[in-house]
């Protein structure tokens, strides 16, 4: 009996071993190459159809817009904060080319009006304020300019998007149609897909040119409170000169 047994489990413990050898080893994982998961991008991409490249157009031109605007601004924004105390204190001294070589030496919008100003300080004063207005005006019109543009963006993409969501749907109803009574999932899920794609890349671009056209508006407008600020010190500048006159 005990030999029986022995046998047994000899017998049992040879069939484990011969099927452990003869099961295939699992292959590991292969990692994800980068240009599949570019390939895959660039399919989804063009899966969401024609509008998906209006799309990307306009997500070029508003980085572009929101890059230059802003670098625009970061220039015009470089004012030395001991700047105007330094043209007071050549207006005190008398030193008029001074102030002026001092203005010519920055290129920003303050030092511009400024500049403006002295040239006319021997004229009445609505003419000196004046002047130094209209050059503010132009200054804001040249920062500003190109921002409505980042505003339609803002505002059209989603629509263009929606659009595509519209697009999508169609044509998935159109494939039912014509399928009648064999309709398979695999009829909607083209139109589906393009309807979804488009309208998350709508929002997209819209959420960036949103952003970016509100906080270089707030840019604008810290700018445009410096120019003011500077413009009445200017002028606080210039009724001190004639009180002593």
């Amino acid at each position: 009996m005990l030999f029986q047994l022995l046998q047994s489990d000899t017998l049992a413990a040879t069939v484990d071993s011969l099927i452990q050898e003869a099961a295939p080893v699992a292959a590991p994982a292969a990692p994800v190459q980068p240009t599949e998961m570019s390939e895959s991008l660039f399919s989804m991409f063009t899966m969401g159809g024609p509008l998906m490249w209006v799309l990307l157009a306009l997500s070029i031109l508003a980085i572009y817009l929101i890059g230059r605007k802003w670098w625009m601004i970061k220039q015009a924004s470089k004012i030395d904060p001991h700047f105007m105390q330094d043209i007071r204190d050549y207006m005190n001294d008398g030193k008029t080319k001074s102030a002026i070589t001092l203005c010519r030496k920055y290129d920003n919008p303050v030092a511009r009006m400024i500049e403006t100003g002295i040239h006319r300080k021997d004229r009445p004063m609505a003419d000196i304020q004046s002047a130094i207005e209209n050059i503010g005006n132009v200054e804001v019109s040249r920062l500003e300019k190109g921002l409505p543009l980042l505003a339609t963006i803002a505002g059209g993409a989603p629509m263009i998007g929606f659009l595509g969501t519209v697009m999508g749907m169609v044509q998935a109803f159109f494939n039912m149609s014509k399928a009648g009574n064999n309709i398979d999932i695999t009829l909607l899920s083209d139109g589906i897909y393009t309807a979804m794609l488009t309208t998350v890349g709508g929002l997209i671009v819209g959420i960036i040119a949103y952003f970016g056209y509100n906080w270089l508006t707030s840019k604008v407008s810290d700018l445009v409170y410096k120019m003011e600020s500077s413009t009445l010190e200017f002028i606080d500048i210039i009724l001190n000169e004639s009180d002593k006159a």
